[in-house]
C-alpha cells in the first residue's frame, strides 16, 4: 500500500511539474511573441529633412540605437505598448508610444540653447555614476551649456587649437596675373564644424577652412579618359553672393580604381590610448572605425598596431589581412590610460612600416588621436622634420582626429601635410564609415603627388580675382615648376574643387583700387582680348614613383564655359562657400545670407544617395538659428 501511495504521489508531482513546465513554455512563448522590431524615420519638423545621430532609447529596457544618415532606425522593443525616447543635442526630447504596426516616424523640433560665457553658470544636476566625470570635465576643459535631458556638455572651444586663417583678398590681374596653390583633399574642417553646430554652438572662425568644406562632398565630374590620372573640369557663371561678379569653378576628378585592383597595403595603425582618449567619442569610436577598415582588408594587405600612452609599444606585429579576427581582437582589447608619448609612437610606427615595406604597394601609417601630444616629441617643428624625412622612403602618414575639448587641429593638419597624407576628423560612426569604407581607395592609395595648380588670368577680361579658401596652400609663382617644392597628394577617386570670385573688366568694385600702369611692361591687350579666354589653367603633378613633374594646360573661355542654368556641382559648391563665409563672418561675404544659401543648396541636392547634402542643409538651418541676423 505504501508503494502504491508513493507511486501515486510521484505521478501527481510529475503531472504538476509537467503542467508548470507547459505553462512556463506558454508564458515564454507569449513573452517572446510580444517582442517586436520597430523602425521609422526621424526628421526635422521645420523642413522635414532627415536627422542623423538622434538617439532612440527604449524607456523600459534602456536599449538604444542612433539614426543613420537618412534618419532611419530599427530597434527591438518588449511589447507594442513600449515608449521610445528620441533625443539629440540641440533637439527637444520626444517620447512616443510604439504602434501596433511596428512603424513609427516622428518629427523633432530644434531647441538651440544660448551659449553661456561663464562656466560657473553651469550646474550638473544628474546623479548617475558619470556625474563626477562630467563635473571634472567642466572644471578642466570649460563648458558653455548643457542639454537638460542628456546632460551633454557644450564645451569652450578656446582650449582647442586651430591655426590662424587670414583670408586671401582680391588681386588685380594686370599686376598679378598668376595664382598658384597646392591642392587640398583634406575634409576635417567640415565634420569638425558639424560637431560644433550639433553641440549647439558656432565654430571659431579659424576652424572654418572653406576649401575643406567644399571638398567634403562628392560631385558629378567627368572621369579622366586620357593618360593623365585626373581630368580638369571648369565652369564659369554668376556669383551668388555678389551679382556684379562672376565665379570660376575649377575641379579635378581623380581616376577611380576598384578596391580589388588596388595594390597591396602595408598599414600601421598608430593609436593614441592615453588617458585623454577615454571618452566615448574617442577610443571607442576609434575601435569601431578601424574595425570597419579591417573587415575590408584583402589577404595581400598587412596590418600592424602600435599604441602609445606614456610609452609606445607594438600590440600586433604585421599581420595578413585575412587574419581578421586576430586583428580585431587586438583592437578590442585596447584601453585608455596614461600620458601621451606621440613622438615615440610615430618613431616605432615608421620602423615597423619600413620593416614590412611593400614594393609598389601602399605603405602608410594611420594615426588616430585627439592631437594632444604632451610627452616625447611635443615640438611641432621636430615632428615636422622627422615626418618630412620619412616620407622620402615612400611611407605616407594619414591623420584622423577624434574628440573635443583638448583637440589640436593645427597639429593634425601639419603632420598630415608633411607626411604626404590626408587629414579627416571623425565625429560619429557615420563619418567613420565614410572615411574607412566609402573613401577607402582615395584615403589610402595615391595616384598623383605634389599636385599644383597655376592659373593665369587675362587682364583684358578680368580686373581682379580672389581664390576662395586655400589660404594655407598658397604657393609662390616660382614654386610651380620647382620639383623640390612639396604640394598636395591626390588619391584614387578623389575630387578637388576650387572657386575663384572674379571682377570682370568694366565693373566698378570696392575691391579694385587704382594702380598706375607699369612703365617697363607692355601687354598686347588687343590680342589678349581677341583670344576670348579669361584664364589658362596649368596643373603639374608627379607620378607616385617618380620625381619629375608632368604638366598639362587648358584655357577657359566664358563663351564655352558660361551657362545661364548652372550645374548642380556649381550651385552646391557655391552654397558651401557661402556657408563658410557666413560662419567666418568674412568681409567678402557680400550679400550672402543663410536663406539664400539654403535655397541654392536645396536646388542642387541632385543625386544625394548618402544624404550628405541634405545634412548640409540641416546644419545651415541650425546655424542660422544661432545667428539669426544673417537670415535677412
Amino acid at each position: 500500500m505504501k508503494t502504491t501511495g508513493l507511486i501515486k504521489l510521484n505521478c501527481s508531482r510529475i503531472i504538476k511539474s509537467s503542467v508548470c513546465f507547459i505553462f512556463l513554455l506558454i508564458f515564454l512563448s507569449f513573452t517572446c511573441a510580444q517582442k517586436r522590431l520597430v523602425s521609422g524615420v526621424v526628421s526635422s519638423a521645420s523642413d522635414h529633412l532627415p536627422l542623423k545621430g538622434v538617439m532612440v532609447t527604449v524607456q523600459k529596457t534602456g536599449a538604444s540605437v542612433q539614426t543613420d544618415q537618412f534618419g532611419r532606425y530599427t530597434i527591438e522593443v518588449p511589447d507594442s505598448g513600449s515608449v521610445l525616447v528620441f533625443s539629440g543635442t540641440g533637439l527637444k526630447v520626444e517620447n512616443r508610444q510604439v504602434l501596433k504596426s511596428g512603424k513609427l516616424n516622428i518629427t523633432m523640433q530644434y531647441s538651440v540653447q544660448p551659449v553661456l560665457k561663464d562656466k560657473k553658470e553651469i550646474e550638473v544636476v544628474n546623479s548617475g555614476p558619470s556625474s563626477a566625470v562630467r563635473r571634472s570635465y567642466i572644471q578642466s576643459a570649460g563648458a558653455l551649456c548643457m542639454d537638460s535631458y542628456t546632460q551633454q556638455v557644450y564645451y569652450n572651444p578656446s582650449v582647442e587649437e586651430y591655426a590662424s586663417v587670414n583670408e586671401t583678398g582680391f588681386r588685380t590681374a594686370r599686376h598679378n596675373p598668376l595664382s598658384t596653390f597646392s591642392i587640398d583633399v583634406d575634409r576635417a574642417s567640415y565634420s569638425n564644424l558639424r560637431r560644433f553646430i550639433n553641440s549647439g554652438s558656432l565654430p571659431p572662425a579659424d576652424a572654418v577652412r572653406i576649401e575643406e568644406m567644399i571638398n567634403y562632398f562628392e560631385y558629378d565630374y567627368t572621369s579622366p579618359a586620357g593618360s593623365h590620372p585626373f581630368s580638369v573640369i571648369t565652369e564659369y557663371g554668376d556669383c551668388p553672393w555678389r551679382s556684379e561678379h562672376k565665379l570660376l569653378h575649377v575641379a579635378l576628378q581623380g581616376k577611380k580604381i576598384p578596391t580589388e585592383n588596388l595594390p597591396p597595403s602595408n598599414l600601421v595603425f598608430l593609436l593614441d590610448v592615453s588617458g585623454s582618449m577615454s571618452d566615448e567619442n574617442k577610443l571607442p569610436l576609434v575601435k569601431a572605425g578601424f574595425s570597419m577598415l579591417v573587415n575590408n582588408l584583402r589577404p595581400n594587405d598587412r596590418v600592424a598596431i602600435v599604441v602609445y600612452a606614456g610609452a609606445a609599444g607594438c600590440v600586433l606585429p604585421s599581420t595578413p589581412g585575412n587574419e581578421k579576427q586576430k586583428i580585431l581582437d587586438a583592437l578590442n582589447n585596447l584601453q585608455a590610460g596614461g600620458s601621451t608619448a606621440g613622438g615615440e609612437g610615430i618613431r616605432l610606427a615608421y620602423q615597423i612600416a619600413e620593416k614590412n615595406f611593400a614594393d609598389g604597394g601602399n605603405n602608410r601609417i594611420i594615426l588616430a588621436t585627439d592631437g594632444d601630444f604632451n610627452v616625447g616629441i611635443s615640438n611641432v617643428n621636430e615632428l615636422e622634420d622627422m615626418i618630412t624625412e620619412k616620407r622620402k622612403t615612400g611611407i605616407y602618414l594619414t591623420c584622423l582626429g577624434f574628440g573635443m575639448g583638448n583637440y589640436k587641429d593645427s597639429k593634425m593638419e601639419i603632420l598630415a601635410d608633411k607626411g604626404n597624407g590626408n587629414y579627416s576628423y571623425i565625429d560619429d560612426i557615420q563619418e567613420a564609415r565614410k572615411v574607412f569604407i566609402n573613401e577607402f581607395g582615395g584615403t589610402l592609395f595615391t595616384i598623383a603627388r605634389d599636385v599644383k595648380l597655376q592659373i593665369e588670368f587675362n587682364p583684358s577680361l578680368v580686373q581682379a580675382y580672389r581664390l576662395v579658401g586655400y589660404e594655407n596652400r598658397m604657393l609662390n609663382e616660382e614654386d610651380f615648376k620647382d620639383d623640390t617644392k612639396d604640394a598636395g597628394e591626390m588619391g584614387a577617386g578623389h575630387t578637388v574643387t576650387a572657386l575663384y570670385e572674379i571682377v570682370p573688366v568694366g565693373v566698378k568694385s570696392e575691391w579694385v583700387k587704382d594702380i598706375d600702369n607699369l612703365k617697363y611692361q607692355t601687354t598686347n591687350q588687343g590680342a589678349a582680348y581677341k583670344s576670348g579666354e579669361i584664364a589658362t589653367i596649368k596643373v603639374r603633378y608627379k607620378k607616385p614613383d617618380e620625381d619629375k613633374s608632368i604638366e598639362l594646360a587648358q584655357s577657359v573661355s566664358p563663351n564655352k564655359e558660361y551657362h545661364q542654368n548652372h550645374s548642380a556641382n556649381f550651385r552646391f559648391a557655391a552654397s558651401v562657400a557661402m556657408f563658410g563665409m557666413l560662419l567666418r563672418n568674412s568681409e567678402y561675404k557680400g550679400s550672402a545670407t543663410y536663406s539664400d544659401l539654403i535655397t541654392l543648396a536645396e536646388g542642387a541636392r541632385s543625386n544625394d544617395s548618402e544624404g550628405y547634402r541634405a545634412e548640409f542643409i540641416r546644419l545651415a538651418k541650425a546655424a542660422s538659428q544661432m545667428n539669426p541676423t544673417s537670415m535677412k
